[in-house]
């Protein structure tokens, strides 16, 4: 062959490769992400080492926020768990849910609505295989709903679930799992534990067993789009740990709580790596509602006994779950996806759990549904502002209560009170009602000390009217169980 054969069988072969890495480049970018969201269950802001805490170790989920955006304005829409739930499944405020309270329990006749769409509903419709590994807590299946069908996860978009139906400190809580030939409580089910406050076995089990699922899950089907939603049980009290984490934290039983779950969200990073899956997985960490504070000066309580140094931090925000203050609706928020966001910043940007499933949809593909409002929006401008240049719309943010309606709102820097709601009891000095609000200005004043309502009398009008007609919309709309 001479040297002009060469030449042009040099070209000729260039030419293929590049145009293999040019298709290759083309289909890797047309893969669908997968995503995991991890959410926990009373895990205040100041419970990490990211934001500050000096005894428990979070390492894993500070390379989490490596890889990722922080946020360190992150809010959820209740400071209680099936609220709060509802409204990150659903992108939609709890007032929308019918279920009449912020938290139902094993009894409650009502469960999510099977109109509502979810997160996993929708990435399920365009081909990711769905799975869910921890606390349920939106239905359970019992004598006052006929023990519906509709009541648990497999009615809502998910393939697959291990975990508890409702918080794990119930009398009569269980730790149920799918099973297609399973009749326990109903069909599709199988019954693995029940009254697990006094089956320490079982709870101590718990953060394993759903880390344990997940990363089978993840494995099973890391050559499809997947969804794993993980909201694991701690450290909700009581406080329940696996022997290998006992004793290991500064902090006590909560820091080995705490630890034990960061090490296995490290396990399921390093699969991901493991898996070569990594880059192109979008991880979600929050928690959903502040610490429970109301027990932080309790040592004689029945169900938990001496609780003083099991609570967490909400740090440097006021009061904790069960609130309508900062702290009980201002949470840790980190959302990575090394393949598209660029990692390790701290974004003060406001966002919300809403907000999730909207960005998660324009992501994956999914149409977002028009025959209902969707309260959450699209912020990939956010995440990723070099190749989503236009401005995400303003943050106004509801602050919801018991009856799933609103107390306070947030606009911009401002947030304005119309009731105090505290299971402390406490209103720290405060009166607030529709005739005499409480105005603050958050991004300066993050406890909540000085009172501006006198001073913004505009701002306090405005905000006012505002909250007013968003409650009268949540009224006249209702929910899908108005149908019924």
């Amino acid at each position: 062959m001479n040297l002009t054969h060469l030449r042009i069988t040099a070209i000729v072969l260039l030419m293929v490769v590049t145009s293999l890495k040019g298709h290759s480049q083309q289909a890797e970018s047309s893969i669908k992400p997968n995503v995991i969201l991890i959410y926990l269950d009373d895990s205040g802001y100041g419970d990490y080492e990211h934001n500050g805490n000096p005894t428990i170790k979070t390492p894993n989920i500070s390379k989490l926020k490596d890889s990722g955006v922080n946020f360190t304005q992150f809010y959820v829409t209740s400071p209680a768990c099936s609220a709060s739930r509802y409204s990150l499944l659903t992108g939609r405020y709890p007032g929308r849910s019918g279920l009449g309270s912020w938290v139902i329990g094993p009894t409650s006749k009502r469960h999510i609505h099977d109109k509502e769409i979810t997160l996993a509903e929708g990435l399920k419709s365009v081909g990711y295989k769905t799975g869910m590994f921890g606390k349920w807590h939106l239905g359970t299946p019992n004598e006052k709903n006929g023990f519906s069908q509709k009541t648990l996860p497999l009615a809502h978009g998910f393939d697959e679930w291990i975990g508890t139906n409702v918080s794990h400190d119930y009398n009569d809580a269980m730790l149920l799992k799918s099973k297609p030939k399973g009749q326990q409580p109903i069909a599709g089910y199988e019954v693995l534990a029940k009254n697990l406050p006094s089956n320490n076995k079982a709870s101590e089990s718990l953060t394993g067993i759903c880390t344990k699922t997940a990363i089978d899950f993840i494995k099973r089907n890391k050559d499809v789009p997947f969804f794993a939603y993980i909201p694991y049980n701690m450290p909700h009290l009581g406080l329940f740990v696996s022997d290998k984490f006992k004793g290991k934290s500064r902090r006590g039983e909560l820091g080995d709580v705490m630890e034990e779950v960061d090490a296995s969200i490290g396990d399921i990073i390093r699969t991901l790596e493991e898996e070569e899956i990594r880059e192109n997985t979008i991880v979600v960490f929050s928690s959903d509602n502040g610490p429970w504070i109301v027990y932080e000066n309790r040592m004689d309580n029945v169900k938990y006994g001496d609780t003083r140094l099991k609570v967490g931090y909400a740090t440097p925000f006021r009061d904790g779950k069960g609130s309508t203050w900062e702290g009980g609706h201002r949470v840790p928020g980190i959302i990575s996806w090394p393949a598209k966001i660029k990692g390790n910043r701290n974004e003060q940007t406001p966002i919300s759990t809403l907000d999730i499933l909207p960005t998660i949809f324009s992501i994956a593909g999914v149409k977002l549904p028009g025959d209902r409002t969707i309260d959450g929006r699209d912020i990939r401008s956010i995440l990723m502002p070099e190749s989503f240049p236009k401005l995400t719309e303003s943050f106004t943010f509801y602050y919801n209560y018991t009856d799933n309606f609103p107390s306070a709102i947030r606009k911009d820097a401002w947030k304005l009170h119309i009731r105090i709601g505290s299971q402390t009891k406490n209103n720290y000095g405060f009166v607030a009602s529709k005739e005499t609000p409480l105005l603050f200005q958050v991004e300066q004043d993050l406890g909540e000390r000085i009172n501006l309502a006198d001073e913004y009398t505009d701002k306090r009008s405005g905000l006012l009217a505002e909250l007013e007609s968003f409650e009268t919309h949540l009224k006249n709309e209702g929910s899908f169980w108005d149908e019924n």
